[in-house]
């Protein structure tokens, strides 16, 4: 089980670089950028996902994730007044949840923890934020691309270099690695 408290490490953190690769690329404005009242600007997202990371994250084996201080709801508006304060919330999230996930034991894996005193094995908790951070810095990454159109710079494959990209992969011999491990 080693290799799953490895493997998800990795996954986050290249999520994480995907959300400042799609950042890094705007001017600050874009950042606030709202496509309507109803939709989220890539700062309110920060703002949850780092608000979500902090609640669920800390204290993860013996509290609530779901933390009696927490203010879900304002965490969909921008308290951000700057893209410095933008980013120190964000990687406030993400040092959260890294340095608790690096603390954790295999023998952790099958403990019960609880969000909102639904419970879950530690396994099943960092799998449902697994699906939950990828899914709004996806959102994250469609606004990036929306707002810089043909300026873009992918954080992919790019368009039309999948043969050059599985050549240079297929020329490789096979071993285990994790697929972020040559990013």
């Amino acid at each position: 089980m080693e290799s799953y408290l490895n493997s998800v490490v990795k996954q986050f953190k290249y999520y994480k670089m995907l959300g400042e690769k799609a950042m890094e690329q705007l001017q600050d404005e874009q950042l606030f950028w709202q496509y309507n009242e109803e939709s989220n600007s890539i700062a309110i997202l920060v703002n949850h996902i780092a608000g979500n990371m902090l609640s669920r994250f800390t204290d993860f084996l013996t509290a609530d994730g779901e933390k009696p201080w927490r203010n879900r709801d304002a965490e969909f508006t921008n308290p951000f007044n700057s893209k410095d304060e933008l980013m120190n919330r964000w990687n406030e999230g993400w040092e959260c949840l890294l340095k608790t996930l690096e603390q954790l034991f295999d023998a952790d894996l099958e403990r019960i923890v609880y969000i909102r005193n639904d419970g879950h094995t530690v396994i099943e908790a960092i799998n449902r934020q697994l699906a939950h951070y990828p899914y709004h810095i996806g959102q994250m990454v469609f606004i990036a691309k929306m707002l810089k159109n043909g300026d873009w710079q992918t954080l992919s494959i790019t368009r039309n270099k999948s043969a050059d990209y599985n050549s240079r992969k297929f020329s490789q011999d096979k071993d285990r690695r994790h697929f972020t491990d040559d990013l």
